[in-house]
């Protein structure tokens, strides 16, 4: 077993506070100016060289972020100055499981100290290499999902070119083709109104699927649980298509697990048509819907269902339906799979994180030479 040494996380690392630099100052260049949300700008000079580890001091207090390539620190980060001799992949990771964010300081703004955390005692493996073999394996797992997100954005890409040659580039309508609308199409189902049905006393609730999830694309400890006797058409599965009618209006694959659909969201299918063509065409039309939702005098805009009603829809003929299919649907099919590894990955990530971080899980035998 690789020895684990007690001491303070100063000790591993040292943090600076980020530099100070107003929109205004920012010169056009290369060097991405890092907040505590992430990238907010660029400069045409850094303060940190690679690999760049920051954490929020404000705003979104303690979150890590590491970036590999140089950057200007804002001065709403804290950033490691010094690695002392640690693997900064490794630092990353240890910096997820430490929840830094409890130590911020101010009732009115939260703001992180470094000396306050300077002095948290802690206990990290001792030798570097086997930081290094936690660090790779953790990171390992973060490239896959970073490839199945790139490798879905070309697919997306690819099937809006393939929409648009087929429907959106016609100068007349072929023979044995027709038009329609959405409602045609495909039936809309709005969800329930959730808090009318919680979980009963002896009932294990199921997360519900409100827009902060569908925008996440999953659920969380903070999803709220609904009953899982609800009627089964407001059980939502992997591979379903959501609708967000009301506030963020989105169309998107819901690829986070067993949920109940919560009331603004459509849960969209067909019994005659299959996903690729109800989901492209309801996408298609989600830009005018969202400019209908926003010459709305509400509070929260939204659409109605007589909006799906006037959306044009080309129905082809059976044939030029088949060949249309055959190169859309395995491409969302592919999509919708990366997407469900990918929350396979991350929860494998999280789960084996504490364990990794805490010497649970010995690492000293692995070698990825």
């Amino acid at each position: 077993m690789p020895e684990w040494i007690e001491c303070t996380l100063g000790d591993l690392v040292t943090f600076q506070r980020g530099h100070d630099l107003p929109k205004s100052q920012m010169q056009q260049g290369q060097y991405p100016v890092v907040g505590s949300n992430g990238i907010i700008g660029f400069h045409n000079k850094y303060t940190t060289n690679e690999p760049s580890i920051t954490i929020g001091r404000s705003g979104n207090v303690g979150k890590p972020f590491i970036y590999y390539g140089k950057t200007w620190s804002h001065n709403t980060t804290l950033y490691v100055k010094d690695y002392k001799g640690n693997d900064p992949i490794f630092v990353f990771y240890f910096l997820k499981t430490l929840d830094l964010a409890n130590y911020a300081g101010g009732s009115a703004v939260p703001t992180l100290n470094r000396n306050h955390i300077h002095t948290l005692p802690i206990c990290v493996p001792k030798s570097v290499e086997q930081q290094k073999k936690i660090g790779i394996f953790l990171k390992k797992l973060d490239e896959k999902i970073k490839t199945n997100e790139s490798i879905n954005n070309n697919l997306e890409q690819q099937a809006q070119a393939i929409f648009a040659n087929e429907f959106l580039s016609l100068q007349s309508l072929p023979d044995g083709w027709k038009q329609a609308s959405l409602i045609d199409i495909a039936d809309y189902l709005n969800g329930l109104a959730m808090q009318k049905h919680r979980p009963s006393a002896n009932e294990i609730g199921i997360p519900v699927l409100k827009i902060k999830e569908l925008r996440q694309g999953c659920c969380d400890d903070n999803s709220e649980l609904c009953s899982p006797s609800i009627k089964s058409d407001y059980i939502i599965h992997d591979g379903d298509v959501i609708f967000s009618w009301s506030g963020s209006l989105l169309v998107d694959f819901w690829c986070g697990g067993f949920c109940g659909l919560n009331q603004h969201l459509f849960k969209v299918s067909s019994i005659k048509y299959d996903k690729w063509f109800y989901y492209a065409w309801t996408k298609h039309h989600l830009d005018r819907f969202i400019a209908v939702a926003a010459d709305k005098a509400t509070t929260m805009g939204h659409i109605k269902r007589d909006e799906l009603a006037k959306a044009e829809v080309l129905i082809p003929n059976e044939a030029d339906y088949k060949r249309i299919g055959a190169l859309l649907q395995p491409i969302y099919d592919l999509i919708i799979s990366n997407r469900i590894e990918n929350k396979k990955l991350a929860e494998t990530r999280d789960s084996l994180l504490p364990k990794l971080m805490s010497g649970e899980i010995d690492m000293s035998e692995v070698d990825y030479e």
